[in-house]
């Protein structure tokens, strides 16, 4: 019984768990940016353009069937509002942060004629001088 409360205690302590528990209450806590960028930022605008930012309410009725097209565009705009938030302001500034971290190298100069060759090269093709490496 207490190798199998071991067994559970390490399970629960690996990094990956750990990290996917972090990873869940950050996408969380982003969700309610998210929704927070699209309820007081781009609705409002939605309102200016369209007259009101709630659409629910915009129906139609075919034998006593009614149909709820206003909760559908609600959705939609919601949808599209959080692709293009998320777009704008996580995606874009990542590839940005990318674009200008400095790679590793992946070639060296020969110290004897200034050759380039593979970094991890012990001796160069073209003079074949013998490289510290």
């Amino acid at each position: 019984m207490n190798q199998l409360l071991n067994d559970f205690k390490k399970f629960l302590m690996q990094g990956s768990l750990i990290t996917l528990a972090i990873a869940f209450v950050m996408a969380t806590v982003f969700a309610a940016v998210v929704k927070a960028v699209i309820t007081d930022l781009i609705l409002p605008i939605v309102a200016m353009i369209v007259g009101k930012p709630d659409f629910s309410a915009l129906s139609f009725s075919i034998n006593s069937s009614q149909f709820l097209y206003g909760d559908f565009i609600n959705v939609v705009i919601t949808f599209v509002s959080t692709a293009a938030a998320v777009f704008f302001f996580v995606v874009k500034p990542y590839q940005a942060y990318q674009a200008h971290k400095p790679q590793d190298p992946t070639t060296k100069d020969c110290p004897e004629c200034t050759t380039e060759i593979p970094i991890g090269a012990r001796r160069c093709p073209n003079c074949t001088a013998v490289l510290a490496v």
